[in-house]
Parts: structure tokens; sequence; C-alpha cells
């Protein structure tokens, strides 16, 4: 189907397109398994002790007889788990290090109501919080977390599911990008073969040819003058010319090429080394590379330890949910690995590197797909008022950015005796992207969040806000008037929609109810590497963004990764071959790929008022689309419609919440937390649950926890986990405070199943694509 004949699908107002592609994302194992951890019996022997019944006497001490059974079968049922192929493959993919040192001592043990000590009971935390994340967090990575999909359909009603056979229907098995990095620098270590790996020159170094010289500028320094021995070399380095050829076109010879070359690179001219360009198969860049070289031994050398290594990917694909086939497998892997690269198959944990720290990493596909009608549609009404405010918040943040962007291209016209580079006024921006504009982003944020609340105040301690949408769309108009959006990938937003109904026979009969979850705002997250691999045919979301774009568009080349928000899997596949790509200060790009394009030979101008970016090929585009990583980056977690606060409401408009109920407390405030009898402090924490209204369900996020966890009040074990990261939190961090959320869809309120009735967690993750201020060509709006 051509982007022509696509579904015109809009939210109210007509401002805002959706894909009628949604991802389906939902965790790998069903709800049951945090719900069982709660016995039931146990809350009805608890009842009678409220904050008036003394926790001494002859009616404690059968109810701590009791606790010590129950938490005894707890505890067996929680080795059941862990005992499982499917829990121990996913632990196996996360940390076979915890699978060795932390499950398989605790499986040795049978619990008895007399044995569970201090380690067998955090072992048992150990594996109820790795159960709760993969039983109720919707996130997206291996077949715990797999990839669902599903299409929006006006003409039909409710919530429609087809199963496919098993919980997944197609697995793909990656190599980490720094995996394959290290095995190139020590392909790069044997004599002779980097003679036929391309330099590249270095981005932002900009090269001038004089009638009698040539000149390289580097941003920040003055002009240098090329040694004429040097001059021909440098200027025929263009990525693709190995020093093999470079050598016979300058007529010289290739001991004097290599040399001039690695005094090139240490100018910082060029770089002289072997790049994998960034992209979800590296394995597969590294292959092309390999097979250039012109010499049948050096390329048979390097392509041996290659093959060795997909050889050992394939054993550990095919491994699939086999745990001891597959930490086989890996241990094979691994060592083969080492053994060729001599680095470490396990990066440590860093603020620097992004999350995959294996060789490997896997994505998969769900095999049950779904379909949304008119009815789940209408719903989704809100989102439309919500999305213009977003468009404004986003606009705002453009204006603050390009204010300051116009500033230092005025003080470096002023400067330089020509026209500005990009390669210069992007490294002379810097102090801009990631120090004025991150305040920035946090005073528009505010302001933001002001206007919402004159548009939408709270009660003072009311519990629900229930408003009507009709009137919200003139409000919206009034405090977040429409502009346009300051670069190209603002036209995007990415919003979290999770369906409230036990069935989708409840959905049909109009009990359900919406929850707005993240909105990901100047980011179409569907392009993700991790999403479009797993889609059934990836043709259809490229035919999607032909829609959304057709003219080129101007890309800039990320780091393959940069700490925990930035990996290869998270990258934009979605790229065209009408695409440009510019190399501001990495070259992470194939240099064979036309339109791509080196930052010093690109120029800034303003015209008409605006800056633009010319590519040498005389495309022009808005310069802040040169920015584009960078201010998603600071837009993408802005979207908060109310201030923190001890206590905020739920907020519900017509039928779709867009603020859950929430909490803020001290670690201290958690007055239970250092209750060292395990029977009490669950009844310690029930009181003051019942103390403070709280829901039953609910997520916690605190400032010494790596991320959001799961608490149910019924169940010891995860008030257990709680009174742990309180006691953490008020010990690192004293005064500092938790927020504890109500979770909305509760684990009784799940529609999602899979062939055997089985029922997950879900969302649905929306593309939707501002249609005021569509792409006409270039500049993109």
């Amino acid at each position: 189907m051509s982007a022509e004949d696509r579904q015109d699908i809009r939210l109210p107002g007509g401002r805002w397109r959706l894909w009628e592609q949604f991802s389906l994302r939902g965790p790998g194992f069903p709800v049951d398994g945090v719900k069982e951890l709660a016995p039931e019996e146990l809350a009805l022997h608890a009842e009678k002790f409220d904050h008036t019944h003394p926790l001494t006497g002859p009616d404690w001490d059968t109810f701590e007889t009791t606790f010590a059974d129950t938490a005894a079968q707890t505890a067996r049922k929680l080795q059941t788990f862990a005992a499982t192929d499917d829990f121990t493959t996913a632990l196996a993919w996360q940390n076979r290090t915890v699978l060795r040192t932390g499950i398989r001592p605790f499986l040795d043990r049978t619990p008895t109501p007399t044995n569970r000590s201090s380690m067998p009971r955090q072992r048992e935390e150990l594996v109820a919080h790795y159960r709760q994340r993969f039983c109720v967090k919707n996130d997206t990575i291996g077949f715990f977390g797999p990839v669902g999909w599903g299409t929006i359909n006006p003409t039909t009603t409710g919530i429609h599911t087809h199963h496919g056979t098993g919980l997944t229907d197609h697995t793909t098995t990656f190599f980490s990008s720094w995996s394959i990095d290290a095995l190139a620098k020590t392909l790069t270590t044997h004599p002779g073969l980097m003679d036929w790996i391309p330099p590249r020159r270095t981005p932002f170094a900009r090269i001038t040819h004089h009638h009698d010289h040539t000149t390289v500028t580097i941003p920040g320094r003055p002009p240098k003058t090329v040694p004429p021995h040097l001059t021909p070399l440098l200027t025929h380095i263009n990525g693709t010319t190995t020093p093999h050829q470079l050598a016979e076109t300058t007529h010289t010879p290739l001991d004097h090429t290599r040399q001039h070359l690695t005094e090139l690179a240490r100018h910082r001219w060029i770089t002289w080394r072997l790049d994998i360009p960034s992209g979800p198969h590296p394995e597969q860049q590294l292959r092309t590379i390999l097979n250039r070289i012109n010499d049948p031994h050096l390329r048979n050398h390097a392509l041996t330890h290659l093959n060795t290594l997909e050889d050992q990917r394939t054993t550990v694909h095919n491994a699939d949910r086999n745990p001891h086939h597959l930490t086989q497998a890996l241990h094979t892997l691994e060592t083969h690995f080492t053994d060729i690269t001599h680095t470490a198959s396990q990066r440590n944990k860093s603020t620097r590197t992004a999350p995959n720290r294996s060789l490997l990493y896997t994505d998969t596909r769900r095999s049950t797909t779904a379909t949304i009608g008119h009815t789940i549609l209408d719903a989704m009404a809100p989102l439309g008022p919500l999305l213009d405010s977003a468009a404004w918040l986003m606009a705002e943040l453009a204006t603050v950015v390009r204010r300051e962007a116009d500033e230092v291209f005025d003080q470096l016209a002023a400067s330089v005796d020509g026209e500005v580079d990009l390669g210069a006024f992007w490294l002379a921006c810097m102090p801009v992207l990631h120090g004025g504009a991150r305040s920035a982003a946090e005073e528009v944020a505010a302001e933001f969040r002001r206007r919402w609340a004159h548009l939408l105040p709270l009660p003072t301690g009311a519990r629900r806000v229930r408003i009507d949408g009709s009137d919200l769309a003139a409000g919206v108009a009034a405090e977040f008037p429409a502009a346009a959006p300051g670069w190209t990938a603002a036209r995007y937003v990415s919003p979290d929609v999770l369906v409230v109904a036990d069935s989708t026979g409840a959905v049909a009969r109009g009990d359900f109810s919406l929850v707005l979850g993240e909105m990901h705002l100047a980011t179409n997250t569907m392009a993700a590497s991790l999403f479009v691999s797993q889609h059934p045919d990836p043709a259809e979301l490229f035919t999607l963004t032909d829609r959304d774009h057709p003219a080129p568009r101007l890309l800039p080349m990320l780091p393959k990764e940069h700490s925990s928000r930035l990996s290869v899997r998270v990258q934009n596949v979605l790229v065209r071959p009408e695409d440009y790509l510019v190399a501001l200060r990495d070259q992470t790009a194939d240099p064979y790929r036309p339109r791509t394009v080196l930052s010093a030979d690109a120029s800034v101008v303003r015209r008409g008022g605006r800056l633009l970016t010319v590519l040498p090929d005389g495309a022009e585009f808005d310069v802040l689309d040169v920015f584009g990583h960078v201010l998603t980056t600071l837009a993408m977690d802005l979207f908060r419609l109310f201030p923190d606060a001890d206590h905020v409401p739920r907020v519900t408009i017509d039928r779709m919440t867009v603020q859950r109920e929430s909490w803020r407390f001290t670690g201290d405030d958690l007055d239970f937390a250092d209750e060292k009898n395990e029977a009490r402090r669950w009844i310690r924490a029930r009181n003051w649950r019942t103390r403070h209204d709280l829901p039953r369900y609910a997520f916690i996020v605190s400032p010494t926890e790596p991320r959001p966890f799961y608490v149910d009040f019924e169940a010891p074990v995860y008030i257990n986990i709680l009174a742990k990261a309180a006691r953490r939190l008020a010990r690192n961090n004293p005064g500092a405070t938790l927020t504890l959320t109500e979770m909305l869809p509760t684990p009784d309120q799940t529609w999602l199943t899979d062939e055997h009735h089985n029922t997950y967690t879900s969302e649905l993750r929306f593309v939707a694509v501002d249609q005021e201020h569509v792409q006409g060509g270039v500049p993109s709006w």
C-alpha cells in the first residue's frame, strides 16, 4: 500500500495523525506470577491486627506461626518459579553471575518455617525482584519483554486479538556493537591489514585550498598550513580509498604513505582505524569491510575470527529457551571472544556505557497481535489537547536554543574570514546545548506545569479529579498557542496508552477506561532498531515514514553508544537513501553511503532572519535539525502536567486518566522499615498503608534504586524489598524522597492473553505526527 493510500487517522481537532501501526508492549511472563505471592489466607489472619491491636499475646503467637508457615510456602513457590526453564533462560541473558551465585544456592535449600535466615531471605527477595520485573514491567527486551504489534481500524469496535502459537514467533540474536569493535581493533594488529583500511577525514577539520598552499582549520584553533609532502595525500582521503590506492594515486611508496597517514592522524586531520559503521548488525558491516581486502591471506585470516564468533552466535541462538544449552553456548562464545580479542567478555556497569554489557542480546516478537477500533480511539480524544500542549513545550525549547544559536553565529561570523562552517558552529554551540539549553529546558517545563495548573487547578486534599474534555481544547489553545516545531523530529510524539479492562469482552461492552503512560516527545520511538527489527514487514514502517517526510531529512550521525540512554538498539533505523547524514564529531555511518556529509564541508548562513545549514550539493535545512538528537534528549521526558508534591491526585479527562495518584515519602517516613521481625514488619506496613489510605498495588521510584519496582502490600516479600529500599534511602540520602504511584491498571485489570488464556500487563505505544506543520521540502517546515 502506498503512502497516499494509507488511512488518515486523526485525533479530534485534526492536528495529530496517528500511525495505523502501533506497538503492543508487555512482559513475557503472566501477571499471575506476582499475584500468587500474596497469600489470601494470610491476609485474612492479619485483619485483626490493626493499629489498635497489640502485636503480642496468644493471638500474635498464633499469627507468627501462621506467618512462618506461609513464608516458607512462598519461598517454595519462588523456588518452583526460579527452577523453570523460562526464568533460568531469562536470567542467563540478564546476569549469569546472579544465576550462579544467587539462584542455584537458593534452589539447593528446602525452606521451612525455622530455617529462613538472612541469606535465604535475600535470595527469596532476589527472585521476587526479578519476578516483578518479568511479570508486570512493560519492558522491551528478549522473550521476557517481546515486541508485539497491532493495527488501528476505525471501522471496528473494541479490541480484537489474534494468538499465534507460543508466546513469540520470531527472535533475532544480535552482537553488541562494542564486541565487534573489540574484534576489529584486534584484527588491525595483524601486519599489513591496515593497508586495506581507508582513512577518513576528521569531520570538523576544514580544508581550504589557496593558490599556493593548503590549510586545515580545527575549530577553536588558528589555521595550519599543510606540509607540501602531505597535501596530495590529504586531498585524496575520502573514507573509501585504501592506502594501497592512495599510494598509487599520489605516486608515493606504500611505506611512505603509511608514515604520512600516521603524521596526518597525529595532527587530528584524519582518522585511520577500522571503524565499524553504526547499525544493528555490526558483524555484517565488518564482513563487508573485510571482503574488500584484496589480499586473500589477510582477508581469510580476518574472516576466520569473525566466522568463529558468528558460528558461536548461531549456537547461542539455536539454544533458544533451553537454559543448559544456552549457558554452555554463551560460555563457549565468551571463551572464544576472549581468546581472540584478549578482551573481557563482560563490561562493567558504567555511566558512560550503554546497557548492553554482554556480547549478545536478543529481541523477539510476540505472536499475539491486536486490532483496536473506534471505541478505543474515541476514548483517546483527550490526547489531542495534550499533544497540542506538548507541541508548545517543544517549540518554546527550540525558541530558546535558536536565540542562543543566533548569538553564537553572530560571534563566529564576526571572527572568521568567509563563511561559517557547520563543524565550527556545532562545537561553538556545545556550551549552549549542554549548559544553557538544559537550564532552559527546566524553565520551559516549569512554565508548562504552571500553565496546566492554571488550566486544571487541583483542589487541596482531593483524591480524584474528573474533568469534562469538551471544554479542554479551548483552554489549551489559550494557554498553549500553536507554534511551528523547531526541528523536524519535534513533529513526533510517541504516547503510551494503557487499557484498563479485565478482558477484551469487557472492552466490547464499554467496561473500560484508559491511562496515559509516558509521552515521549520529539521522537518516533518505533523507528528504533529494537522495534523495526521485530516488525513482520519493516517496509511498512518505511512507507509510513515516507508519508511523514515526503522530502529528504537532515539527520546527525550519533555515537554508537553513550550512557544508558543511547545504544545502537534504540537508534533510529528508519533512515532512507534520500536522507542526509551529517558527521559532526564522530563518523558512525558507512562512508560508502551517498548523502553522507562532513560538518566541515557544510556551511551555516542566515537567510530571511533564519539560520540554515547549506550542504555541499546546495540542499538547505533549518540549522536546528543538526541539533535534533540533543534537543530530543532534552525534551523527551519534559512532559509532566503537575509539579512534584507530597500528594498528587488521580486526574481523569473523560475516560482517560492522565495523572495517576502519587505520594512522596522520605525513607524515615516508612516507619515499618527498621522493624527486625518479618511478621511485625508486614503488619506494620499494612497499617501504615491504611493510615495513609494507599492503594494495594504501587510502583516505587527511589533515587537509590536503579529502576522503578512493584509493590503489593499484601505480599510480605515485596514489603521486605520496599523496607530495604527505604532503609537504603534513609542511610545514603537522608531527606530525599521516594515516590509511590498507584498501579493502574492493576494486576486484575489485564485484557491481553495468550493462546493458553494466561493474562499479561500491557501498553499500546502510538506514533502521533503533527499535521499542522507538514514537511513540504527543505527546510523541513
